[in-house]
């Protein structure tokens, strides 16, 4: 996942709250809303990702009930918007750190869990998880080697550090969604599925055709825990066939 301060999947911090968070809900600002401002090494930018996560409901819960970070919260709208899944699953999740999605797909009855990501992930029970650059074209076999055997679930949240230049960060998502679809054609199970994280106009037309003809189902949804002002949005396909 992504170390950009603007970036929705950023790491969280993994202290565990001893109590749960009091006041709000979900749908908004909590009572006492906290205001952070620009100090000598914070730009305003990183002020601003700072606010957003002290404010942030989702990342209060996930603090509280032990997620490594608030994306697990995405995970799990999805897995019951769509019940992929299901328990003895084996799963491959690329871009996984912190491990929030790993320790959801354990929790949810995966039967194994194999993991990649640039940065380091800390060890969980079940898990397989590989500090490396998925974009190595060595890295797809090594992640099957350590499956053991064909996946049934194929996630992706791989997102990539922006540069400001439209057109560049805009190939660069392209690029990453082509590879995590390509890695799901040719190595899923029949039945399987594949979740992907997109943005909105991140997608080609080749990639969504592909899968359209590969998969019985292909969705599009934004969870409610995906921040309003973020243009992710996930790409589900359902019923490959092989």
């Amino acid at each position: 996942m992504s170390d950009n301060p603007d970036d929705p999947t950023k790491d969280e911090p993994r202290r565990r709250m001893v109590k749960p968070p009091e006041g709000g809900n979900l749908s908004g600002r909590h009572k006492g809303h906290t205001a952070v401002k620009t100090a000598r090494f914070r730009t305003q930018s990183s002020a601003k990702w700072l606010e957003r996560q002290l404010n942030d409901p989702y990342v209060q819960k996930a603090k509280a009930e032990g997620w490594r970070s608030r994306a697990a919260f995405k995970l799990i709208e999805l897995d019951e918007r769509f019940h992929f899944l299901k328990k003895g699953v084996r799963v491959v999740d690329l871009g996984c750190a912190p491990g929030g999605w790993v320790q959801v797909a354990i929790k949810r009855g995966a039967s194994h869990v194999v993991g990649v990501d640039l940065l380091p992930v800390d060890p969980v029970p079940g898990a397989d998880l590989l500090e490396a650059d998925f974009t190595d074209p060595a890295i797809g076999p090594k992640l099957m080697e350590l499956m053991g055997d064909k996946p049934n679930v194929v996630l992706s949240d791989l997102a990539h550090n922006t540069v400001g230049h439209k057109q560049t960060d805009h190939l660069k998502i392209m690029g990453l969604l082509e590879l995590a679809g390509d890695f799901a054609l040719d190595n899923l199970k029949p039945g399987g599925a594949f979740v992907a994280k997109a943005f909105q106009g991140g997608e080609t037309e080749h990639l969504l055709l592909r899968l359209k003809l590969a998969f019985e189902t292909v969705k599009h949804f934004k969870p409610k825990s995906s921040r309003a002002g973020s243009t992710e949005i996930y790409i589900v396909a359902l019923g490959f066939k092989g």
